[in-house]
């Protein structure tokens, strides 16, 4: 069976992830300290005790997401099965298919996104920034809405996860007026998104330059399995090519559900979610069609989904 690791971004941590799979697999708890000694920092104690504040800085947050996702990622490849075809991950994930493909050496992935969270959050003040999720309507709608707005600041689209789902970004004085005014551009709903930095939107223009010249001096490979990047949907095999990918996710939008798609088509039938929780596994279910041929999304997060995942293969091999 085709299948793809993906892995998720900010959003799906929380304190205690994965301690149920850390309770009978070494690998998890290992790679956790694996990260704290590259950091310097207990990053371990962090993720298993808290503070969950400490833990949701943009700044903390990334790197451990990154160490978790890459755990995942180490047990689901020691259980002997096929390697993946494909690899993909939204926003911040990007970074952990990039390590796990052999692109990007663990250590620098993440020493790179520590310093991309401590950028994001400087780039715009506190207060200055907002997102916003956009519920019930095409992409196109949404697009227009934003091209309307003519105030301060910027409104642009960030995020399209999911048919009827685009997150937005922007100034706060831009999303305020996109939740006073959504209704009347026929959107039926509009949620405001508790967070300060604005992401994947021209405001964080800056931050991604300065991310660009530390990337410069990173060394990056050809991937050892191709991986699906955010802009487009499409593998990059030259290491320039890839770190620019990196440095233009930044103030681009990212276009989950154009990558999830393009897996899908690829006659790839199981997508697996490396990480904690199960937002990816969700979200590609309103993506892919739902059926007996369609691509089965599960998370490997938790005992359960490993095996499910398990067992998806045995039947396949089973059914040959």
């Amino acid at each position: 069976m085709k299948y793809a690791l993906l892995f998720p971004g900010q959003g799906s941590q929380e304190v205690g992830m994965l301690s149920a799979l850390a309770a009978d697999h070494a690998v998890i708890d290992d790679t956790l300290r694996e990260a704290s000694e590259v950091l310097g920092s207990d990053l371990f104690g962090l993720i298993r005790n808290g503070p969950a504040d400490e833990l949701n800085r943009t700044q903390r947050t990334q790197p451990a997401l990154l160490a978790a996702s890459v755990a995942v990622a180490r047990l689901w490849l020691a259980q002997g099965l096929p390697a993946p075809t494909a690899l993909a991950g939204h926003s911040l994930g990007e970074y952990s298919a990039l390590v796990v493909a052999g692109a990007l050496d663990f250590a620098d992935a993440l020493k790179l996104v520590e310093l991309r969270g401590e950028l994001m959050q400087n780039a715009v003040p506190i207060g200055i920034g907002a997102m916003a999720a956009v519920i019930g309507v095409e992409d196109e709608i949404v697009e227009k809405t934003c091209a309307a707005y003519t105030g301060d600041g910027v409104l642009e689209p960030a995020n399209y996860n999911a048919p009827g789902q685009v997150v937005v970004a922007g100034n706060k004085v831009a999303i305020d007026w996109l939740m006073a005014n959504y209704k009347s551009h026929g959107i039926r709903k509009v949620l405001p998104i508790p967070v300060s930095v604005p992401s994947h939107c021209s405001m964080m223009r800056g931050a991604a330059e300065q991310l660009g010249e530390r990337l410069r001096g990173v060394a990056i490979g050809k991937p050892s399995i191709p991986v699906l990047h955010n802009l487009d949907g499409v593998s990059r095999s030259e290491p320039d090519a890839i770190r620019n990918a990196l440095i233009e996710q930044l103030f681009r939008p990212v276009r989950w559900s154009q990558t999830v798609r393009a897996l899908d088509q690829s006659g790839i039938r199981g997508l697996f979610e490396c990480g904690p929780g199960k937002v990816l596994a969700g979200i590609n279910k309103r993506i892919v069609e739902v059926g007996p041929d369609a691509a089965q999304s599960i998370s490997l997060g938790d005992p359960e989904g490993l095996a499910l995942a398990r067992a998806l293969f045995q039947t396949q091999t089973e059914q040959a």
